[in-house]
Formats: structure tokens, sequence, C-alpha cells
């Protein structure tokens, strides 16, 4: 594809990612997640959640460890 052309994208194309208060990141999968240092976690699920408080043990997937603590509000 020339440099000029921008690419064309279907509805297959695009991924659903929904962000839920206080919980994780809701991605359409499957997915491939690069983390900080380079490593990758993949995921064949059709909805993967992706941890944002960093609390996960099984990081950057959510084990839902943020239902255990609230975080305090800003």
């Amino acid at each position: 594809m020339p440099i000029d052309e921008e690419p064309t994208t279907t509805d297959d194309d695009v991924r659903l990612v929904r962000l839920t208060a206080g919980g994780p990141m809701m991605v359409q999968g499957p997915v491939r997640v690069e983390t900080p240092d380079g490593s990758t976690v993949e995921s064949d699920r059709f909805m993967v959640a992706i941890c944002t408080c960093r609390r996960s043990k099984t990081y950057p997937l959510c084990d839902t460890s943020h239902r255990k603590r609230r975080r305090s509000t800003p």
C-alpha cells in the first residue's frame, strides 16, 4: 500500500474496548498484550479483562483482585 494512502477498516477489523468503573478494561478478543518490559501475553477468549489497578497476580490479565480493595478517590 502506498504511504499516502490511508488503510481502510471494516467492522471485522475494529475491536471493542470497554472501560469499567473501578474494574478492568474489557477488550474484545483474541488479544496479544505487550507489557512495559517487552514480554507478551496472549488470550484467545472472546472478551479479555485487562488489569488497570496493577493488583492482579496474573498481570496484565485481571484476576479480580480489584474487588478486595477499592481505590481512594483523588
